[in-house]
């Protein structure tokens, strides 16, 4: 009887291993916080990535720090397609910005520019929605650049 318990202890154990470690992969991929380097006014500076999987049509990425006036932005998508379906882009003063758009982007393409409204706005984070494609091709790793 004592082995019977310890198998079954055993296997509590690695379930609740496995739920964990699912449950953090799910929270690191969805929530991608990013600290924008600097650079020179009209460079295109670095804000984030995440990883679009087939499972989710959703991410958000969180911008933090000193950098973070932007007043355009573009997508660059590599290792799979992606169709960017919307964005919103949430400022720390004032309602935030939805945008419809839809960008059909192709592995190691980037989609167009995408003018901000309004004046200096500081950016908390941008928020988004996609259709991943070609799902024998893998994730779709999805960097957002931001311009001063």
């Amino acid at each position: 009887m004592k082995k019977s318990n310890s198998v079954q202890w055993l296997a509590i154990k690695f379930a609740l291993f496995l739920v964990v470690g699912v449950f953090y992969n799910t929270v690191t991929n969805a929530q991608q916080v990013s600290n924008p380097r600097g650079g020179a006014a009209g460079s295109w500076r670095l804000i984030g990535t995440t990883s679009a999987s087939h499972t989710a049509d959703h991410d958000v990425i969180n911008v933090v720090g000193a950098h973070d006036y932007f007043r355009r932005l573009k997508f660059k998508v590599t290792d799979a397609p992606l169709v960017m379906e919307r964005m919103i882009v949430a400022y720390d003063d004032g309602a935030p910005e939805k945008i419809d758009i839809r960008f059909n982007i192709p592995q190691g393409g980037e989609s167009r520019v995408i003018d901000l409204k309004g004046g200096r706005r500081k950016i908390r984070s941008v928020s988004f929605w996609y259709q991943t494609k070609g799902f024998l091709q893998g994730k779709a790793d999805v960097t957002l650049f931001g311009m001063k």
